[in-house]
Order: C-alpha cells, then sequence, then structure tokens
C-alpha cells in the first residue's frame, strides 16, 4: 500500500496548450512524465511503474520464447558502425567525439554490439543445434529532426531489442513466427491487441521488407490500408496507386491513421557478413549466421496506451500496467477501513494507492480520475454506513 500523501509529485493543470494530443497531456497534468529537452522525457514514480509493468509483460513473453536477457552499453565505436555502413548511412545516429580524435555513437540498435560479440562464442554447427535469442531492454538514442507527439516518438525511449541467430533461413523461419506470436501476446496483455495490426512494410537499412506492429491512432504519423477480404495490413509506404493485397490479391481496403509499437526484421547475412560470424558445419565447411532482429517501443506502448483509451477525464489504464490496480480515496477519519481494504486486496496480488490527504472530495476525485487507475474505491462517511465503499470503474467492467 502506498500513502498519496507521501509521493513528493502532484497533479497539474498548467501543460502548455502547444501540447494538443490526450495522451500526453494527461500523462502530464497527473504527474507521470517530464519533459527535459525536446524529445527526452524523464519518467516520475507513477510513469515508471507504468513503464516497468509493459516491461515486465514484454520480459516474460521474451523469456517464453527462449530468449536470453542481457545489458549491452548504450556506447558503440565509430569502426563497428563503419563496418555495416550505418556510420554514415543512419540519418538518425548520434554520432559524438570524446576528445575530437575517438568518435562513437549512442547506438540506436545493437547489431554493431552484439553482432561481433557473438563471433567470439559461436563458430561450430554445435553452438547453433537450435537458434539463439538475445534480447535487452535498454534507453535507445535516436536523432529524430522533428521530435514530437510526446513520448510516442522521442530522442530518448526505451526499447526492447531483441536479436536471433540461426543456423539457415528455415530456422529463423521458425523463431520469426514464435517472435511474431509472442509480439501478439504483448499487445494483447497490454490492451492494444485487438487494435493492432501485423503490417507489411519495407525494411529501411535494415532488410528489403520488414513487418511492423501498427495500432490504430487518430494522432498516428502512419497511415496502414487494412485488406477488406483477409485483414492483412500494408503500410502507405508500400502500397502502389491502385491497393492490391500481398496477401490474398484483393484489390479493397479500409485505410486508417496508426502508431508503429513493434516491427521485426529478416536480416538474412548483412551484419554476420560485415563481421565474419560464421560457423562450421558438420562437412568442414563454413557458413554466415542468419540473423534476425525484433523490436517493441516500451515507451513508446505506454504514450499509445495513454493516447489510445484517454476520455474527457483524461487516463485509462488496464489493470496489467495501470501503476496501481485500486486507488482508495479516503474521505473523512477512515484509514483504519482504508487498511484493512488494502491488505485484502493485496492479498490478491493487486496494488493499491491510498489517497489519505487533507484535501477537498473534489479534488480527490479529480486526481483520481486523472490518474487513470482502473478501479477507484470511495471510502466514505455514506459508504461507511453500508459496510461498502463506492466502487468506480475506469477500466473495464
Amino acid at each position: 500500500m502506498k500513502l498519496l500523501s507521501q509521493s513528493a509529485f502532484r497533479t497539474t493543470r498548467d501543460v502548455s496548450d502547444q501540447i494538443t494530443d490526450r495522451g500526453t497531456r494527461g500523462l502530464l497534468q497527473a504527474g507521470y512524465i517530464r519533459q527535459e529537452i525536446a524529445g527526452a522525457y524523464s519518467f516520475l514514480p507513477m510513469g515508471l511503474r507504468t513503464l516497468t509493468n509493459i516491461a515486465n509483460i514484454v520480459r516474460e513473453e521474451m523469456n517464453a520464447i527462449g530468449a536470453e536477457e542481457l545489458l549491452l552499453t548504450a556506447l558503440g565505436s565509430k569502426e563497428h558502425w563503419t563496418a555495416t555502413g550505418r556510420w554514415d548511412g543512419l540519418d538518425v545516429l548520434f554520432r559524438l567525439n570524446e576528445d575530437g580524435e575517438r568518435p562513437y555513437a549512442l547506438n540506436a540498435s545493437h547489431e554493431e554490439i552484439l553482432t561481433p560479440l557473438l563471433a567470439e562464442f559461436i563458430n561450430s554447427y554445435r553452438h547453433l543445434e537450435q537458434t539463439i535469442g538475445l534480447y535487452q531492454i535498454q534507453t535507445k538514442f535516436r536523432n529524430e529532426p522533428r521530435a514530437k507527439s510526446g513520448i510516442l516518438r522521442g530522442r530518448e525511449f526505451l526499447m526492447k531489442d531483441l536479436y536471433s541467430f540461426s543456423r539457415d533461413q528455415a530456422a529463423l523461419d521458425v523463431f520469426f513466427e514464435e517472435a511474431r506470436k509472442a509480439y501478439v501476446r504483448v499487445f494483447d496483455r497490454i490492451g492494444l491487441g485487438e487494435k493492432t495490426h501485423y503490417t507489411f512494410a519495407s525494411g529501411g537499412t535494415f532488410s528489403k521488407y520488414s513487418y511492423e506492429f501498427q495500432t490504430e491512432l487518430e494522432i498516428g504519423e502512419d497511415i496502414i490500408h487494412i485488406c477488406e477480404n483477409c485483414g492483412q495490413s500494408h503500410n502507405e509506404e508500400i502500397v502502389e496507386k491502385n491497393f492490391k493485397c500481398v496477401e490474398c490479391g484483393h484489390e479493397k481496403a479500409r485505410t486508417t491513421k496508426a502508431s508503429e509499437v513493434g516491427n521485426i526484421f529478416k536480416l538474412g547475412t548483412k551484419f554476420s557478413d560485415a563481421f565474419s560470424l560464421k560457423y562450421r558445419d558438420e562437412t568442414g565447411m563454413d557458413h554466415p549466421v542468419v540473423m534476425g532482429c525484433y523490436g517493441i517501443g516500451v515507451s513508446r506502448c505506454m504514450g499509445v496506451v495513454a493516447e489510445f483509451f484517454a476520455d474527457e477525464r483524461w487516463l485509462r489504464f488496464p489493470e496489467s500496467i495501470a501503476p496501481y490496480t485500486d486507488y482508495l480515496l479516503v474521505q473523512g477519519d477512515h484509514m483504519d477501513w482504508a487498511k484493512s481494504l488494502a491488505g485484502n486486496l493485496e492479498a490478491e496480488w493487486r496494488s493499491v494507492l491510498v489517497d489519505d490527504r487533507d484535501a477537498r472530495f473534489g479534488e480527490k476525485i479529480a486526481d483520481a480520475e486523472l490518474f487513470g487507475m482502473p478501479n477507484i474505491y470511495i471510502l466514505s462517511d455514506t459508504a461507511k454506513a453500508s459496510d461498502m465503499p463506492e466502487v468506480r470503474r475506469r477500466f473495464g467492467a
């Protein structure tokens, strides 16, 4: 049980009129985040709890497909980024000089770090009897020219990036499908599954083609076309003048704005070739390791959920990621009742925030609704008379 009176942070209504999207305004007003500079945000305690809940769901699903977690350096050498052609080829890469002689990068992704590292450990087919999956949840840096839309698109953000290392294309295809299914489970669990689409897109600097996970969103920066026949989604950038579904050939689609929350790529041997990541087969022949990469924007997911579910009373979070599942609003001398109720809820593995502040009911209920916790319990004299708190649901039945 956490007492709100012990928090160093408060809600505010003083948010710039330039911030027009509901999700970012709600997160700022509720004291979940604060902007330091354009594209860089601090996550305050309740924001961090939400972010951690999303990260833990992602972590559970990555572990479930046999991937192993690690943590890689945020700094990358110019030599490694030059080896893949991305020192000059990736326009959002932060390039820095330590002393004018030793340039390095703030890593935008980690192929350039992990691939040469794995060359130290993989050299035989015996090391690739099963596809190796390695992932991290780490801050990434991208020099976005116009960082906007709050935490939906920043220069600094929390990302889960998974990299797979396979013996051949067939093995990659098997792992790729398992990763796709894991992503579907992630977005289901954080509340976005119904409106998140597996979307065919170009591969950018990674590969010729990729798949994105796009969530329908009014303020989304992407446009997707969803086939009316089979439901396959296509990013606007790969749709010709006349739509034709890449899966079934149907020529009619529903078009909507969306925000990308994840993507998966079959990298092939692009990075393993650059760093001579090879294995020797049973006959003694050398082959390049076949790679894939799989990203989820953890902080972006938080921003998308905030925007997607926000209403006229601001934030609404599903129980799976809310900072607290239950908000106890205490009005009057009912702290003993609140402690008892909180204990019962926590015994059921729920998390409880108690508003014990000496404040007017109107202020407390306005904050309770702004915070977006799914369940609000009002403990008042009237409720005590019936020995039943008044319950208001901000999310769910």
